[in-house]
């Protein structure tokens, strides 16, 4: 737990989300400093888990209520939950109460638990009233509105807020930034063909823009978009907002390979 001196601080427990933690776990470490500069606590609960949706959108609700219950007992007793996903956050913020409409032991503590979740950049904007941030990134960059984010919470101006504080950095818009990645969850496992059709037009958007940095909010559509252009052999470099907002890319980009991961040359 980080401890601001502000006595009225409030305690924010950051659900990671399973693809940070395993993938990109500097997304967190961001996150954690942007929470901090926001005047806050945080606090990473360690029981955490996964937020139940691949189980959500394969039609599991048994396993989806299991999950979902235990990610509620995790964090219900915190002034605020913040994931650096629209995804995951809409899962707890929107999803949650659903499942539990007709559990009456569940109900209310997954309503309180989603009225208080937030999407990070949406946190710092709409609920700490930030409008800017003290960071620099060099360059030309184009962003994505991952589909949860903007549909499930209406995130749209709010990264865009914050990156304009940005010093150096140049904001280009993406054509048909609204327009899904082929992510889906597990819809690119399930139409997988259908998937890589529309990440081939986004990379292409990606690429027409100009830009030589893409972002978004949602690890999941990064990670699509980064395999999509890597294997295009685009030299767009894939980020988190995070990274950058929180003066945090100096490592490599999403489906870049490190140099010490790189292969030796021979001779």
């Amino acid at each position: 737990m980080t401890e601001p001196e502000d006595d009225d601080a409030p305690t924010v427990a950051l659900f990671v989300t399973c693809l940070v933690d395993l993938f990109r776990p500097v997304v967190g470490f961001a996150t954690i400093r942007l929470l901090e500069r926001a005047g806050c606590r945080v606090v990473v609960p360690e029981v955490q888990t996964c937020c139940g949706q691949p189980a959500y959108n394969s039609g599991d609700r048994a396993d989806t209520a299991a999950i979902a219950q235990q990610v509620i007992a995790a964090f219900e007793d915190y002034d605020y939950v913040v994931v650096p996903s629209g995804s995951c956050g809409g899962m707890i913020s929107r999803h949650y109460p659903e499942l539990f409409a007709h559990d009456p032991d569940w109900h209310g503590r997954a309503e309180a638990l989603a009225a208080k979740t937030h999407e990070l950049v949406s946190f710092l904007v709409d609920v700490r009233g930030m409008t800017g941030v003290e960071a620099r990134f060099a360059g030309r960059v184009t962003y994505h509105d991952s589909c949860s984010g903007l549909r499930e919470l209406s995130i749209k101006a709010q990264p865009r807020t914050l990156l304009a504080s940005v010093d150096g950095l140049e904001l280009t818009e993406l054509e048909d930034a609204e327009v899904c990645c082929g992510f889906g969850g597990t819809f690119c496992v399930k139409y997988p063909d259908i998937s890589n059709a529309m990440v081939t037009r986004k990379a292409e958007a990606v690429g027409r823009s100009g830009a030589d940095t893409l972002l978004a909010g949602d690890l999941g559509c990064l990670m699509n978009m980064a395999g999509k252009l890597s294997r295009s052999g685009s030299p767009v470099a894939v980020r988190h907002v995070a990274e950058v907002l929180a003066g945090m890319a100096d490592e490599p980009a999403i489906a870049a390979a490190s140099d010490a991961a790189k292969p030796a040359r021979k001779g």
